[in-house]
């Protein structure tokens, strides 16, 4: 059999020579290595590794696994090599899956920011535990030492949107209303979030979590912890009423803090829903009492409510009795004053006015008369006393 013989032309951007390779006619499969072994035999300028460079054969890429059928190729065909980049992961130093990698673990074991703790500390004192804004009256505290803008928290209650970490607030009774203290020259209108805006009212240290503070359950006053104890009092420091030790609520506490503060609260809720367990079972008793009663008393309710008709018979005889007396002594009076005559008709009184003569004034003929004169028209002086109609 004749095998026609093929050639494959080698160019490189680095020589401006091109060289021939005789493929023998009895190879049938050519690969890179079996063309790396042809151009090493062939030339001494390519003693080099095809690693090197990008070979292309009649411009289609070749790499270690492609193997070519030399019976398809034709009787001329060009093989090109193309110098790698250096540094941009062609040179051996990196692949394009070790840096696809490098990106994958980057964001895959990203590490969450580092938070300021004096941020943080600001934050937890200077603003509400609820809405994040700053605080600003009126303001108040739970019973484990959060602190809120009144506002929000009742806003987030009726509109029943309050975070799980606050569900112990049920309503007015869970929080307590306190006072806060402005810093000397500040109205409270700053927004500033860097600086405290309250102090303590007796010891003026600031109210910025680097000192401890409590409020008080009574009054509602904020005082710090070294006035507390630097003054020993049993009532308030600011408006002198009285203080327990259960009544102070420790601001922002520690853990254990907090702890005995949660404890205090569920107590009093027990101690409370025992009270009105209690007074739920008295009235339930007190009910049955009662039935009882009602039903001891029906044998006799007719004999007492007979009894008090005929007493209230007798009462409205006394009182007719006590009205005839009093019209007898009516009638009396009457026949004593001349109003009535003694067959008991009632007779009108003389009056001077009632009987002017023609031509008369009234008031001048009345006053030749004492009976139309009234008592106190009667007055004493020097010469004369004036005495009373019926004393002359």
């Amino acid at each position: 059999m004749i095998h026609s013989r093929r050639q494959i032309l080698v160019k490189s951007p680095d020589s401006h020579q091109t060289i021939a390779l005789q493929l023998d006619p009895a190879q049938s499969v050519l690969t890179l290595l079996g063309i790396t072994s042809l151009l090493e035999s062939s030339s001494s300028s390519h003693r080099n590794s095809l690693s090197d460079f990008s070979v292309t054969l009649d411009g289609k890429l070749l790499n270690s696994s492609t193997r070519i059928q030399v019976s398809k190729l034709p009787s001329f065909s060009m093989l090109t090599l193309y110098p790698r980049l250096r540094g941009g992961g062609g040179d051996g130093g990196a692949t394009g899956a070790e840096s696809r990698d490098c990106y994958l673990n980057m964001y895959a074991e990203k590490k969450p920011d580092k938070v300021d703790p004096n941020e943080q500390r600001l934050s937890k004192w200077l603003n509400c535990a609820l809405s994040n804004e700053p605080l600003a009256e009126p303001c108040v505290i739970d019973l484990i030492g959060n602190l809120f803008n009144k506002e929000a928290l009742v806003h987030a209650l009726l509109s029943k949107r309050l975070p799980k970490q606050f569900s112990h607030i049920e309503g007015l009774k869970d929080m307590v209303n306190i006072k806060l203290t402005h810093v000397a020259g500040s109205d409270g209108s700053s927004q500033d979030t860097t600086s405290s805006q309250f102090q303590c009212p007796v010891s003026g240290l600031e109210f910025n979590g680097k000192y401890k503070f409590f409020a008080l359950r009574g009054c509602g006053h904020v005082l710090s912890s070294k006035a507390l104890k630097e003054v020993k009092s049993s009532s308030c420091l600011v408006c002198h009423a009285d203080v327990k030790e259960s009544d102070k609520i420790v601001i922002n506490g520690t853990e254990e803090e907090v702890s005995s503060l949660r404890e205090k609260m569920e107590e009093e809720k027990a101690k409370l829903r025992e009270k009105k367990a209690k007074l739920r079972e008295e009235k339930a008793k007190l009910r049955e009492l009662k039935g009882v009663s009602n039903k001891s008393e029906n044998g006799t309710a007719v004999v007492a409510d007979t009894g008090a008709k005929v007493a209230k018979v007798a009462d409205t005889g006394a009182k007719v009795a006590k009205m005839a007396d009093t019209g007898v002594k009516v009638a009396k009076r009457q026949t004593d004053d001349g109003n009535v005559n003694g067959n008991g008709v009632t007779v009108k009184k003389f009056k001077a006015a009632d009987k002017v003569p023609v031509n008369a004034t009234k008031e001048v003929y009345a006053s030749l008369f004492t009976s139309s004169k009234k008592k106190s028209d009667f007055r004493e002086t020097y010469s004369c006393r004036s005495l009373p109609l019926g004393r002359n």
